[in-house]
């Protein structure tokens, strides 16, 4: 008799079920990509998983020292006395060696660098061009800019 399903695929299958799964926002973009010749195109989507801008700068904020709800707690106190720096939203994460005030530093260029990377964002990479506009201060308030009403 066959065996279906051999012992290396069990393992596999095994680790596979014991990886943490996380829900979140997804993007999915579909486009037709051409196959063998005389095929019809087939179309392929591709589905990655996108981080907001309050996530992002969560994670961010908490990247070298933890909040401080956590950051109170005895191993913490421990650990900054000795200038082991703990990190992460639940600040159990080993980030190096560093005192607090040394790990404040380190967050606020981490919130630096990730303000300056979305504000890149915003902007388009080609600035906009517009017209001159005209200068009101060669007149009095008699007269009036030409190509405009007078103010009054």
């Amino acid at each position: 008799m066959q065996r279906l399903l051999s012992v290396p695929f069990l393992l596999i299958l095994i680790q596979v079920a014991a990886l943490p799964v996380q829900a979140g926002p997804v993007l999915c973009s579909s486009s037709l990509e051409v196959g063998e010749p005389g095929t019809a195109p087939v179309e392929v989507t591709v589905c990655e998983p996108v981080q907001s801008t309050s996530e992002l700068v969560t994670q961010r904020f908490f990247t070298w020292t933890a909040p401080y709800a956590r950051g109170i707690d005895l191993m913490h106190q421990i650990t900054d006395l000795f200038g082991f720096a703990l990190g992460g939203t639940d600040g159990n994460r080993w980030m190096g060696l560093g005192f607090p005030d040394q790990t404040i530093i380190w967050d606020s260029s981490a919130i630096h660098n990730t303000t300056a990377a979305l504000l890149e964002q915003q902007s388009p990479a080609i600035p906009w061009r517009t017209m001159d506009l005209p200068n009101g201060f060669h007149a009095g308030l008699s007269g009036s800019v030409p190509g405009t009403a007078p103010l009054w």
